[in-house]
């Protein structure tokens, strides 16, 4: 039996909309939507390449454990960043075509990325967010890593 990875990375490529407003106090979202309308507060990006459905199996496995640590990366064209840091959880599918949505709460389906996250999108770098409201171009980098005891453990979720 091969060696499972303690860790995945996805990369999600996405721009910035004028109607970025990034205030919604729980969640933030990226779509693959091409459009945002103003009432859209916790969506930070358009226009994704990939949509949770579109993530690898590896990086899915680790999501699906409640020992896995999920850190996202955001970086614009401009070179503006900021880091989320969230949890993984056994309920979550990564099913949804369209979003990834990172959630404070402990709340899952099937477009949650990750749960009981450090920020929401009111809590994002303010420069960041006006850098993605005047349209740049951003990625997201999504990181999942077990637990170092976990794995020593041989925790198998």
């Amino acid at each position: 039996m091969g060696e499972e990875s303690w860790y995945c990375v996805e990369v999600v490529g996405f721009v910035g909309h004028e109607n970025v407003r990034a205030e919604h106090e729980t969640t933030f979202e990226i779509t693959k939507e091409r459009d945002l309308t103003p009432k859209g507060d916790c969506i930070i990006g358009v226009k994704a390449n990939k949509a949770l459905r579109d993530f690898s199996d590896c990086f899915k496995r680790l999501a699906r454990s409640s020992s896995t640590r999920i850190h996202v990366v955001i970086v614009s064209e401009d070179g503006l960043v900021d880091v989320v840091s969230g949890w993984g959880s056994e309920g979550l599918t990564y099913e949804d075509p369209i979003r990834i949505i990172v959630r404070r709460s402990s709340y899952v389906s099937g477009n949650t990325a990750a749960v009981r996250a450090d920020k929401a999108a009111r809590d994002l770098s303010r420069a960041l967010i006006n850098s993605l409201r005047g349209g740049s171009k951003a990625v997201a980098i999504f990181i999942a890593a077990r637990s170092q005891r976990a794995v020593n453990d041989g925790v198998r979720e």
